[in-house]
């Protein structure tokens, strides 16, 4: 089978399309026919090495962190899925390997796809409404009738996240650009904030919880619209101590990240107040939870219109890291 791999890490790595074996499924393991890989920036961080704190690769490895595609076979004690199941997953971050013709997945981190929707479509979903549901429910530990702002939320992870928070029973607010004003008023976003004509910060206090999508230049910013005792999830500026503690790294990760995060976690306890940092693991239970919310609320990401062929990988890591984009980068198998 083809498979797009990493051969050493660099800014901007490119990736070598090869041929290598189809790899067979462990007893607890699902082996899937790729038929959609979305290109994340989560790549782009990967390739260049930039997470080798989080996770170190063995070179090469094949890239590729979430996709949809076909079941062809299952391990001895697969129970939930058989061949012909149309199914998505987040691979385990140790295991990654979407991009490729076939790839093994532990049953525990697939779902079944929403019903009716086509792979390209599925295949963007995974990554990004884990990441808000884990966001919104292990870290920020959010809870009915509290106040939430997602900075920057006009794209794909606010399409997932405001859904998925007022199924929570969260009251939401959203600052993004002015097209996208409708879409998410429709939603459920009680207030939409267009970036370019009001600085949120200017009219928005007291919240419970902000989402930061921006990363580090909007940190004070955001601290400030926070109330006493509220947190402040970023999934861009930097991790912390208590992101360590709570993924059980070692000693010297947890050392390590508390130095990266020290400044921010500073910064908030000075105003009683919290910093979190988020980063999304597989998880086939939330998956399939998340599944039924966009079922029910007919949840359609966005998917880019430039789509790709495997032998065209860098062509899209390209795009993403360069853009413009338009919604997920869809490689097709």
């Amino acid at each position: 089978m083809k498979a797009a791999q990493l051969d050493r890490y660099a800014r901007g790595g490119r990736l070598v399309v090869r041929e290598v074996p189809v790899p067979e499924p462990a007893a607890d393991e699902v082996l899937i026919e790729v038929r959609a890989a979305a290109v994340n920036p989560l790549e782009l961080l990967i390739a260049s090495g930039s997470i080798r704190l989080i996770q170190d690769y063995r070179l090469p490895q094949t890239l590729g962190n979430e996709c949809s595609g076909g079941v062809v076979n299952v391990g001895s004690q697969v129970r939930d899925f058989r061949p012909g199941d149309a199914v998505y997953t987040r691979l385990p971050l140790g295991r990654i390997g979407a991009f490729a013709e076939y790839v093994t997945v532990d049953e525990a981190a697939v779902a079944k796809m929403p019903a009716g929707y086509a792979f390209d479509v599925a295949a963007a979903i995974p990554l990004t409404a884990l990441t808000a549901w884990q966001g919104l429910i292990d870290v920020l530990e959010a809870q009915a009738g509290q106040t939430l702002l997602i900075t920057g939320g006009s794209g794909s992870f606010g399409q997932m996240a405001v859904p998925i928070a007022r199924e929570l029973g969260l009251r939401v607010m959203v600052t993004g650009n002015a097209r996208a004003r409708e879409e998410f008023l429709a939603m459920g976003a009680e207030r939409y904030i267009d970036y370019r004509r009001e600085n949120y910060w200017e009219s928005v206090s007291g919240v419970d919880m902000v989402i930061d999508t921006l990363g580090a230049g909007e940190f004070e910013h955001e601290l400030s619209v926070l109330k006493r005792g509220g947190r402040l999830l970023s999934l861009r500026t930097s991790p912390n101590g208590e992101f360590a503690r709570r993924n059980g790294f070692p000693w010297y990760k947890r050392a390590l990240f508390t130095l990266a995060g020290m400044k921010y976690d500073l910064s908030a306890r000075r105003q009683d107040k919290e910093y979190r940092f988020v980063f999304v693991h597989a998880d086939g239970a939330q998956l399939r939870r998340i599944t039924e919310i966009v079922e029910r609320n007919h949840i359609v990401p966005a998917v880019d219109p430039h789509t790709f062929s495997l032998e065209e990988i860098n062509d899209a890591m390209r795009l993403v890291a360069e853009g413009p984009i338009n919604g997920k980068v869809i490689v097709r198998m």
